[in-house]
């Protein structure tokens, strides 16, 4: 399975720029192999191609890595099958990554990837993302489609610490607004190997 979606992950990552190194590529790899495997008998990803599937799963966090600061602390709440937490972690493990996902059978899912690609260093708590609403113990904050955008934002807000930064990840919505975030950056761009029109904003707490 890998040497049919190596060569998709290879084109996904050219569109936004430099090559995978070999052993990210490699992690990458073994996660949507085996989330392959676990699709055939659960229902984990709405994807229905494999050029689908690789864009769900790695694109968003394609164009995160290449802005998130170095050794940050990122908690990804709704992780899913690992999109946009656990594809992040694995381009980037310098940062210390916490996954989020209330679901039995999806944290399941990720306590096997976690094994299989040797990241222990990975945190995966199975709880709703407003358990942890206070905490501000992050520096930066992502979910894909776990809530609507405004309650996200009220949720991400409040697991930051003062400074930190917010991703509000968008497909045809409005970017929201909160009183205690401003917005840094905001950029459209396309998944690579499907087209999908996607939105990206960036939010700096107070």
């Amino acid at each position: 399975m890998a040497a049919k979606l190596g060569p998709l992950v290879a084109r996904a990552a050219s569109g936004f720029g430099p090559s995978i190194d070999a052993g990210a590529s490699s992690a990458i790899e073994k996660w949507l192999d085996r989330l392959e495997e676990w699709n055939a008998r659960m229902d984990l990803t709405a994807a229905r191609s494999a050029p689908e599937l690789v864009d769900l799963m790695l694109a968003d966090a394609l164009v995160l890595s290449a802005r998130v600061a170095r050794g940050a602390r990122v908690v990804d709440v709704g992780t899913g099958a690992g999109a946009p937490g656990l594809a992040l972690a694995l381009l980037r493990p310098d940062i210390a990554t916490t996954l989020v996902e209330p679901l039995g059978k999806r944290a399941s899912f990720l306590r096997t990837v976690i094994g299989v690609v040797e990241r222990t260093d990975i945190v995966l708590e199975r709880k709703r993302g407003e358990a942890f609403a206070g905490r501000r113990e992050w520096d930066v904050a992502i979910s894909r489609a776990t809530l609507e955008p405004s309650a996200w934002l009220d949720l991400g807000v409040s697991l930051v610490r003062p400074g930190g930064s917010v991703w509000t990840l968008l497909a045809r919505d409005q970017p929201p607004t909160h009183p205690q975030a401003v917005v840094e950056d905001d950029f459209a761009y396309a998944w690579p190997l499907t087209g999908a029109e996607r939105r990206a904003v960036l939010y700096r707490v107070a």
